[in-house]
């Protein structure tokens, strides 16, 4: 029986792969030739940027991602595996697995009894938290808000009173051109002592971390934060 690796990549396309990834990582890629991928053009370039020996031309990828069904064509994704040979599954950023579709490969090794090892990698989620100066002990990351106003203005408020209620941070994403609308509507609803990160562009060059109430956040000069990979955290 195979063993199924959780491969991160970098979070941003500016970022180096070595710059990001410990260099143990690669003697475990360049003993794989199946790749489970979010997307094969993304992995593709990926590795090659990481300077494996083994011609990408050589390596099979096959795709897990949100069209995925559940069910036969997972288990057709981990057939390879049962057969003794070991596979790599690549997110499209980041660590596989976390609010990635990794995890439905993952669950049927585990039902299959193939070992799943994850590698160590930057993680946006994690990263953020770390530099959030937030609670770090008790946290939830809530995937995306509602896109119209109304329901994303209750989700808000449900996530800042439980953030107050029990101490937990609350971690949530947007889609990049969207984040101002978020973040316009973040400093309309929570109230003026509640914090709030914003972290932008994590690992890349042009980083962004800055954690602020909503006052003060509202007297700030906010940072352009349109097409940026962003984590917003309330606190």
């Amino acid at each position: 029986m195979g063993t199924l690796y959780l491969i991160p990549c970098p979070i941003s396309d500016e970022t180096a792969p070595w710059d990001v990834l410990p260099a143990a990582n690669r003697a475990v890629m360049e003993g794989l030739d199946y790749f489970i991928v979010e997307n094969t053009r993304t992995a593709r370039r990926f590795l090659s940027k990481a300077g494996l020996v083994r011609p990408i031309a050589e390596l099979e990828f096959r795709e897990l991602n949100e069209h995925t069904a559940a069910g036969r064509e997972v288990e057709e994704l981990v057939a390879p595996l049962l057969a003794g040979r070991s596979a790599g599954i690549i997110s499209e950023a980041g660590v596989p697995g976390v609010a990635d579709p990794g995890a439905l490969v993952v669950e049927a090794c585990h039902r299959r009894g193939v070992r799943v090892v994850p590698l160590v990698g930057p993680s946006s989620i994690i990263l953020a938290v770390m530099a959030s100066g937030l609670n770090g002990q008790s946290f939830a990351f809530n995937g995306y808000l509602p896109v119209k106003p109304p329901e994303r203005a209750q989700a808000i408020r449900r996530l800042e009173k439980r953030a107050r209620a029990e101490g937990q941070s609350q971690l949530f994403i947007e889609a990049p051109y969207r984040n101002a609308k978020l973040m316009e509507q973040l400093l309309q609803v929570l109230q003026p002592v509640t914090r709030l990160t914003v972290a932008l562009d994590i690992t890349a060059p042009g980083e962004f971390i800055a954690t602020h109430t909503a006052a003060e956040w509202r007297r700030e000069r906010l940072p352009e934060m349109q097409k940026r990979p962003a984590i917003f955290i309330i606190g």
